[in-house]
């Protein structure tokens, strides 16, 4: 019961950030506002851990894999995703991202000796193309031009890091180390790496003190980053990185039926086909059994 909290937690908060996200694009570089995310949640991660007497004393090996973890998953993953939005839709970032499955299928096995499951790899597939065919409008309006290829090989390149991120995640719990004390340090390592980038490429710290700006970044500081990232963390060391990898496919289809709500997105045909698919994608790689049991 457990693992099936923590997923249905991590699905529902991502999937609802995509509508935070749009309060933080215009005035402020979006390189700073993921600066400013994931700083705000270092700072309230540390002061928690504080406050609960939580170990943050680690050896130097331990502070390596954590920075490791803070420059893959915290960091340059998520820049690499706003430059590939330069060059493609969201919608097909999100076809890039659910790759992400096979990528974590592939570097379980590759790093930490996981067994490759039949089950898993037949979910990902119907699960990838349901994503396709939800996305089929943004596919076939898709431009074969340098500026698109660029695109896919920046959003491909933020996979693989993400990918190794999870990997890297999974082998820090395999090794006792807490996924909250890893999550801050991570999060703090990830947050000075951006802050270098942004100084040496001459980014403008500027900010916006406006309502929708402050309490969008005050989402995604708390749920999107603290919680749903803890939440997703300790499911890849309770089920896997490849299970729980999964999440990052339902995440659009939550962020579309949100979308439905309050943008006026129609389902198609094909996205309801599609969503069918991912559904029936998720139940061949998690069923309750693994889900509860894992």
């Amino acid at each position: 019961m457990k693992n099936i909290v923590l997923y249905m937690i991590t699905v529902m908060i991502w999937g609802s950030t995509w509508l935070a996200i749009k309060y933080q694009l215009g005035a402020v570089d979006p390189m700073v506002s993921v600066i400013y995310r994931f700083g705000l949640a270092t700072g309230l991660l540390l002061l928690f851990c504080y406050a609960k007497g939580l170990n943050l004393k680690f050896s130097l090996k331990d502070h390596l894999f954590m920075a490791l973890l803070g420059v893959l998953l915290f960091s340059v993953n998520y820049w690499l995703v706003y430059v590939a939005e330069l060059y493609l839709t969201s919608g097909l970032v999100a076809v890039v991202f659910s790759s992400i499955v096979f990528m974590n299928i592939a570097n379980g096995s590759i790093f930490l000796g996981t067994r490759v499951e039949k089950k898993v790899v037949s979910g990902a597939i119907f699960g990838i193309i349901g994503i396709v065919m939800i996305f089929m409008p943004e596919i076939e309006s898709f431009d074969l031009s340098d500026k698109g290829i660029m695109g896919f090989f920046i959003g491909f390149l933020s996979v693989l890091l993400a990918s190794f991120g999870n990997i890297t995640s999974a082998r820090n719990t395999k090794n006792n180390i807490p996924v909250i004390q890893a999550n801050a340090f991570g999060m703090g390592y990830g947050t000075i790496l951006l802050v270098l980038i942004a100084l040496v490429s001459g980014r403008e710290f500027s900010f916006t003190a406006s309502v929708p700006y402050i309490s969008s970044l005050f989402y995604l500081s708390v749920f999107g980053s603290i919680i749903a990232f803890s939440c997703y963390l300790t499911l890849i060391g309770s089920i896997g990185a490849d299970k729980a990898s999964y999440t990052i496919m339902l995440v659009p289809v939550v962020a579309l039926i949100l979308s439905s709500f309050f943008e006026g997105y129609t389902w198609n045909l094909s996205a309801i086909a599609g969503l069918c698919l991912v559904i029936t994608g998720n139940f061949l790689s998690l069923s309750r059994k693994r889900l509860s049991h894992a």
